[in-house]
């Protein structure tokens, strides 16, 4: 398992500076470029634009570096908080292009972005009450030969065990934090617009995290990829234990239940 993640961590770290070589160019060429034939309007007009161009350059390197560093060491730059506000709006479109050119897959990309993303979330968004935590779900958990509809309330769940809904309710009953499945982007937005979280824990495969965590920005968005035994949407489960992990890294140590260690939702999915 560590082996894949340092590999998804270094994958991150070669698009990413491809991509900043690439921005810092193109901005380069927006100065040289004009600096060629803008000196008929007198000397002063290329130095304006040559300095613009040159903080913008050193904007992006800074976002850059300051990424790297939290990456890389753990540790972080001032204002650094921007910076993944810069790979989420700028750097993970412009790193799926670069990774399609050189034949890698969009979720290849996603993932290495989802687990870099995860990183800054848990180094900044500190820990917080229960209830002010969000784990969101896509209705594909669901036993798709269940007829409960669970999209306005979670709690039509007869809990049989057939699928992780079981679990996750276990999970949210133990820590307190709030729970809900939204069968597409509209309705998650407007679970989050009513629920007010401080934080969501989003379990979705590689593209709705990538999209889900870009949509909801500047909110933090710690995300679990599913499992998806039968394909993609189809009967997904999700590993409870890495849902509890999460919960665990986010509330308060004060306010976790005395049981805490011990695992729920283990019941076999038994009938899938």
């Amino acid at each position: 398992m560590s082996v894949e993640k340092d590999s998804k961590k270094r994958l991150f770290i070669g698009l990413i500076t491809g991509t900043c070589i690439l921005l810092c160019l193109f901005l380069a060429s927006l100065w040289y470029v004009p600096y060629v034939g803008i000196s008929a309007f007198g000397s002063w007009a290329s130095w304006i634009l040559g300095v613009i161009v040159t903080i913008l350059i050193l904007l992006v390197g800074w976002a850059y570096l300051a990424l790297l560093a939290n990456v890389v060491l753990g540790k972080t730059f001032p204002f650094s908080t921007k910076a993944r506000g810069l790979t989420i709006k700028l750097f993970l479109p412009l790193m799926t292009i670069l990774g399609r050119v050189f034949g890698l897959s969009k979720r290849k990309i996603r993932a290495s972005f989802i687990k870099v993303n995860n990183e800054l979330v848990q180094s900044k968004a500190g820990t917080c009450d229960p209830d002010k935590i969000l784990m969101l779900t896509p209705h594909c958990l669901q036993n798709s030969r269940c007829d409960m509809r669970l999209t306005y309330d979670v709690d039509n769940c007869k809990r049989c065990g057939l699928c992780t809904i079981k679990g996750l309710l276990e999970l949210r009953d133990k820590y307190g934090a709030h729970f809900a499945v939204a069968t597409g982007g509209t309705i998650a937005r407007r679970i989050v617009v009513q629920k007010r979280p401080k934080l969501i824990i989003a379990i979705a495969c590689e593209r709705d995290l990538a999209s889900g965590i870009q949509d909801t920005y500047p909110l933090p968005v710690f995300g679990v990829l599913n499992e998806r035994p039968h394909g993609p949407c189809l009967d997904t489960q999700v590993s409870l234990i890495a849902v509890e992990n999460a919960l665990r890294k986010f509330i308060k140590a004060e306010k976790l239940p005395v049981d805490a260690e011990k695992n729920v939702g283990m019941t076999p999915l038994s009938g899938l």
